[in-house]
């Protein structure tokens, strides 16, 4: 059974089926792109729209060429390392190399089904209906390097939500265009790692249209705030990278404006966000320690859609009684709709709800464990290792959620393997026989890496940063889940809590100090007393 985005393929799909449906302008748009002659005409391929979108917009393709959403790289100087989609393994589903199109077909672009060639090749064109289309009807199929279901659409092609892919009306999306909204945001990160929510917990397509107990920004109830609001875009580039965080802002709001250079809680809340009483200057006082999320992010995975919480690729390849590939799903989520536990061409999977986050102190860096990196099986594997200390004066002690996961690696030169897990030749080699060997050399082969011939499967853990679905400050973290001796923060080093450890040598000493003070306080008022007695027998 797929699982479906229900708030958004509802009203995608009853766009597609109504010929004369309205088109939604942006809000904030200073024009009618259905009153220009050039999208007024019959277009045939998505390449074709962005060269009449180029006509005007002349700077957009090649702004859009050098972002991080078309490279799928990312430079950290601080580190040196090249991150990206393009580079890194990950927990989830592996790499990237060798399983295009199905990887690509999130890419903000046309075309791109060879990870080893430049996706600014001339065969590859920037989408621009992607981000900008507000018909609520485009999308793209889930196999498709970028390119969108048009007439007629082939039976059981999918779109990348999951969704059974419609005819896509590419002049009814060209004449819509406006600033993004959550849904041309959501469709490709809200599924990312092969689902609804699978990937980040806090992204999930509860937020298409959130209640406010869920997200605080995004619901029509509370700030009604769409992603861009504050992955504000200047020449196609949004401030926010989970490879380069900027976890510590000292800055606050800009004045007279907030700041929309970066993608912070103070940017807009300032660094003293609580109000001026006896708890809100103390609250106040935790900031140079705790990020904004830690506190008002008390759990993700909210609002019904689980997350994926281990994943197991080990297991892969197991086939029914029948001789045919499993797919179990024991895991019903709050929504009601059931989630895969085993897939034979994937393994075991764990999924949560309402998850509460994993606590570290993160000073925004990250560094991957690459594919050329020697690593020790007998350990567990960071794939991202998180970087902080409570000494450095730049961490805050942030919010993650973790997957565990089990990956194949290269047994004998101890590196992480690349692996090919999706493609027409792989249906034998991962559901017949499941033959890993092949899958590892074929992926191996396509990023240009060496491979030893021998494989095993080692642990990992892979980390997320948690900073969406803030909840409504009555739902905040309270006090006394973190200032308590099995609190949140019990695993947090660096830091006194008073509460957390009552009988260590600092809490006894505060102990004996509010005893002392009590004492003192106790016998002041009773010498008050009796000083009063005397003096009125006098």
């Amino acid at each position: 059974m797929v699982v479906l985005s229900a708030p958004h393929q509802a009203y995608a799909q009853a766009q597609a089926q109504s010929s004369d449906a309205p088109a939604i302008p942006g809000s904030d748009s200073s024009a009618d792109h259905s009153k220009f002659k050039i999208l007024q005409r019959e277009f045939t391929s998505g390449p074709e729209v962005t060269e009449a979108c180029v006509s005007c917009h002349t700077e957009a393709d090649d702004q859009v060429m050098h972002s991080i959403h078309f490279n799928w790289e990312f430079e950290n100087t601080t580190t040196g390392q090249l991150l990206g989609k393009r580079h890194v393994i990950n927990a989830f589903c592996g790499n990237v190399v060798g399983n295009e199109p199905r990887c690509t077909s999130c890419h903000a672009g046309y075309g791109w089904d060879d990870m080893a060639q430049s996706p600014q090749q001339e065969s590859v064109t920037p989408d621009c209906l992607v981000c900008h289309d507000r018909s609520g009807q485009y999308t793209k199929t889930s196999t498709g390097a970028g390119l969108p279901p048009l007439a007629p659409v082939k039976p059981g092609t999918k779109t990348i939500t999951g969704a059974e892919a419609w005819p896509v009306d590419l002049a009814k999306a060209a004449q819509s265009v406006g600033p993004p909204g959550r849904e041309n945001c959501g469709q490709c990160h809200f599924y990312g790692g092969g689902g609804d929510n699978v990937k980040h917990g806090d992204l999930s397509s509860v937020l298409f249209d959130p209640s406010r107990d869920v997200d605080v920004h995004m619901s029509s109830e509370g700030g009604n705030m769409v992603c861009s609001d504050c992955h504000v875009s200047k020449q196609h580039k949004w401030p926010g990278s989970r490879y380069d965080v900027m976890a510590t802002d000292t800055q606050g709001p800009g004045m007279p404006h907030e700041r929309r250079d970066v993608a912070t809680c103070q940017s807009c809340h300032g660094t003293a966000p609580h109000p001026a009483s006896l708890k809100g200057v103390k609250l106040n006082d935790h900031t140079d320690k705790l990020a904004c999320q830690t506190c008002h992010i008390p759990e993700f995975a909210r609002g019904g859609v689980a997350t994926k919480m281990e994943w197991d690729w080990s297991t892969a390849g197991k086939l029914g009684d029948d001789g045919k590939p499993l797919a179990l799903e024991n895991y019903t989520q709050g929504d009601g709709k059931p989630r895969h536990t085993y897939l034979s061409i994937k393994g075991d999977f764990v999924w949560e709800e309402n998850v509460q986050p994993l606590y570290a102190w993160f000073n925004g860096q990250v560094e991957y464990t690459t594919g050329d990196q020697t690593i020790d099986p007998s350990q567990i594997v960071e794939v991202n290792k998180i970087s902080g200390s409570p000494e450095d004066g730049d961490s805050r002690i942030w919010p993650f959620k973790r997957l565990e996961g089990r990956q194949a690696y290269d047994s004998k030169l101890n590196h992480l393997a690349y692996s090919h897990v999706w493609g027409p030749d792989t249906d034998t080699a991962l559901w017949s026989n499941y033959d890993w060997g092949k899958a590892i050399a074929a992926g191996m082969k396509a990023a240009g890496v060496e491979y030893s011939g021998e494989y095993g499967f080692v642990d990992t853990h892979m980390y997320w940063p948690i900073t969406h679905m803030v909840a409504p400050a009555k739902d905040a973290v309270d006090c006394a889940e973190c200032h308590a001796p099995d609190g949140r923060m019990a695993k947090i080093d660096g830091v006194y809590m008073p509460g957390r450890t009552p009988f260590s040598t600092a809490g006894i000493l505060g102990i004996a100090l509010v005893v002392a003070t009590a004492l003192a306080l106790l016998i002041h008022a009773l010498g008050r007393l009796f000083t009063r007695k005397n003096g009125d027998a006098s």
